[in-house]
């Protein structure tokens, strides 16, 4: 059993995916080609920006962004402590320093009510994460932003095709950075990204600085760095995004069948009724988590943890001694999440399948600890 199956999707669109490659093979600009130019309003159009700027990776993609504010040494940034890595090490990367506010116990997204407690006059950027596919409390955010005149960044890596109140996550705040690392809801086939601004001078900074700073070929207006995005990656993604929405679909009739088996359990993920989650993964909560994972996988069903420990918690972090607050929702969170093989082509018998081997190594292990 896969956990993700990528290759179902090219499977069924295999003579598409080789002609595209084929053609940025015959006219070899595999640098900023033409395809980099079709694909970026196709995203920009589809998550309602007005500028979409591809990059080579979502890690460059939330980087960038960061360097067009001039994020820099003395700085903080405010974000959550219940990510993937590259959240936070960005932030470390520009020499700015994180400042976490703990999770909302159901989302597992920023706690807007925390939110005001954590500004500063050294806070420069609210940098939310959108994660598992659910969009944090925008609206919520954005408020407490414009009160302090404060940019947000939306970590939106897992939330490509996400809506929140009818609005497609990347266009929900001042910049936004989405993934299209390959086991994405719209992955590519090696590393890419992208970002997403209505400002149009955030946008042309962001695009020097992807091309090492400079917009007329050796003249650097600003420092920068090679984060350009490859051509073939780019035609692979054309190929996809007529196909998004009907995979989108499909993620949530997987989602909707796992959820009406494990409702009567209370470990299914929450999704806000004003939200639409991408479902980059569907994340259990359980007790005796250890334990679990290995009853699932003697019945030969793999799993994952995103993520096993808080930031805050990470080795690198504690040296910097950034664990001196608690976050204990995160930190609780942490200690029992677990994601379930998910993709848009589970059949409903092996949906079934590891339903029911859900619930019953969660019924032995709940009786087994009595």
């Amino acid at each position: 059993m896969k956990f993700i199956d990528l290759q179902t999707p090219y499977e069924l669109a295999k003579a598409e995916f080789q002609s595209a490659i084929h053609r940025v093979l015959e006219h070899g600009q595999y640098i900023n080609g033409p395809e980099i130019t079709e694909l970026e309003p196709v995203l920009a159009q589809y998550v309602g920006a007005k500028h979409c700027i591809t990059m080579s990776s979502g890690t460059t993609a939330l980087q960038i962004p960061m360097m067009a504010l001039d994020i820099g040494p003395g700085d903080e940034v405010i974000t959550t402590p219940f990510s993937f890595f590259a959240t936070a090490e960005t932030i470390i990367m520009q020499g700015a320093k994180p400042v976490f506010v703990d999770v909302d116990p159901k989302t597992f997204n920023l706690d807007p009510a925390l939110l005001e407690a954590a500004i500063t006059p050294r806070t420069k950027l609210i940098l939310p994460v959108s994660l598992y596919g659910q969009c944090a409390e925008m609206d919520a955010i954005n408020a407490i932003a414009a009160k302090y005149q404060l940019p947000v960044l939306e970590d939106a890596a897992q939330s490509f095709g996400a809506t929140y109140r009818g609005r497609r996550s990347g266009a929900l705040t001042t910049m936004a950075a989405t993934s299209f690392f390959p086991s994405k809801p719209l992955g590519c086939y090696g590393d890419g990204g992208a970002a997403f601004t209505n400002d149009d001078a955030l946008a042309e900074k962001m695009r020097m600085i992807l091309n090492h700073g400079q917009k007329t070929r050796y003249v650097h207006e600003c420092i920068g760095m090679n984060g350009r995005f490859d051509t073939i990656q780019a035609a692979i993604l054309l190929i996809k995004m007529p196909f998004f929405e009907e995979e989108l679909e499909k993620r949530q009739q997987v989602a909707k069948a796992y959820t009406e088996r494990f409702q009567a359990y209370g470990i299914a993920p929450y999704i806000e009724p004003h939200n639409k989650s991408a479902f980059a993964q569907y994340t259990l909560q359980v007790n005796h988590r250890d334990q679990f994972q290995q009853c699932l996988q003697a019945e030969g069903i793999p799993t994952a943890i995103h993520y096993p420990m808080p930031l805050h918690w990470q080795p690198i972090f504690r040296s910097m001694h950034l664990d001196t607050v608690s976050y204990p929702v995160a930190e609780n969170v942490a200690n029992r999440v677990i994601s379930l093989p998910f993709h848009p082509y589970l059949t409903e018998e092996t949906i079934d399948r590891i339903a029911k081997t859900v619930i019953e190594t969660i019924k032995q292990l709940d009786v087994a600890a009595v």
